[in-house]
């Protein structure tokens, strides 16, 4: 694998809002307490974007960062894909207002929506046009503002997010992490799981829409552990068996940070220790598709690695979707 062309991840960088919702905040905004929360997610506060704060704002101060850390100009990107199922608009895409605000005037440019395992779609994307030698740089962006979208009278979701941003440069040659395999999964007959019923054609924005609270995030949280648990681990099974590596071979997990106990139960099915799970659920929540990206940032930033290392990264969202990836740190 090493000796063919593969796509990996060059630069990283992530972004977190100023303002800081604890959970004692939420204790003032909803029945619930400090202890519901930890007991039930492992989350003790996250971060919420200021009302002038937007995806294509928080998304271009990640790229920039991911830019810096590759030793590249906007200049040189090739395309920008953006995850995200908060964006600035309908219309115009999230990646377009990126692509405005970091100069990158010769960038393709475009958006996804994989809810929280659209980072990995977005990888997955960058990784085919990069390996059929389409282009030579591709800035991927996970950009979020789930508190647009959440009622802070529900305590069942209300609880779980944050905002947030982080972006990856991902390039065929260069020092960063391979990505050797991904494993990517939908499943439309549960779609009602995790969703958001007024805004789209299907039922339009009105007073009605508005007054009856439907532009706001729904989930069926019972359903969602379950399969969450269940499908995360199957594609990371399938990216091992792909990647002909065995869970001992793994250096570190970086799980989609939806929630502890989830978390912990895809530790345990891989035998992981937690102190190789990666974790910033308790002090971000959880922060949709820019959810592994921030933490795979901040490990990075964090720990040093030696060349040949593996990584797993998991992640599970409305559609619902799953993937999972391993990657490898390479020197060159």
């Amino acid at each position: 694998m090493a000796n063919r062309l593969t796509a990996r991840i060059t630069g990283l960088g992530s972004y977190l809002p100023e303002r800081i919702l604890t959970n004692q905040d939420l204790e003032k905004l909803v029945e619930t307490t400090n202890e519901w929360i930890v007991s039930r997610t492992g989350m003790h506060e996250r971060r919420l974007a200021a009302k002038d704060e937007f995806p294509s704002d928080m998304g271009a101060y990640a790229a920039q960062k991911a830019l810096d850390s590759a030793g590249i100009g906007s200049d040189q990107i090739d395309m920008i894909i953006v995850a995200t199922m908060s964006p600035d608009y309908v219309s115009p895409s999230t990646a377009n207002l990126i692509q405005s605000k970091i100069g990158a005037s010769k960038a393709a440019a475009m958006d996804i929506q994989a809810a929280c395992t659209g980072f990995l779609y977005a990888l997955s994307l960058a990784k085919a046009y990069l390996e059929s030698k389409m282009y030579k740089y591709i800035l991927v962006v996970a950009a979020e503002k789930m508190s647009a979208f959440i009622d802070y009278k529900d305590r069942a979701t209300c609880v779980l997010f944050g905002d947030g941003a982080a972006a990856a440069v991902v390039a065929v040659e260069g020092e960063g992490l391979r990505i050797d395999t991904l494993c990517l999964g939908a499943d439309g007959d549960l779609a009602n799981l995790i969703f958001i019923p007024a805004g789209g054609s299907r039922n339009p924005a009105s007073a009605e829409t508005v007054a009856q609270g439907l532009h706001y995030f729904k989930m069926s949280g019972n359903e969602v552990f379950k399969h969450a648990v269940r499908r995360m681990s199957a594609a990371a099974r399938d990216c091992l068996a792909q990647a002909g590596l065995e869970e001992a071979n793994l250096s570190w997990l970086v799980p989609h940070q939806a929630n502890k106990r989830i978390i912990d139960a895809i530790a345990k099915n891989f035998n992981i220790p937690d102190e190789k799970v990666y974790q910033t659920v308790h002090k971000y929540g959880n922060t949709s598709a820019s959810s592994i990206a921030i933490a795979l940032d901040e490990l990075m930033r964090e720990q040093e690695f030696n060349d040949g290392e593996h990584l797993l990264l998991t992640a599970f969202g409305g559609g619902l979707t799953w993937g999972a990836s391993i990657l490898t740190k390479v020197a060159r």
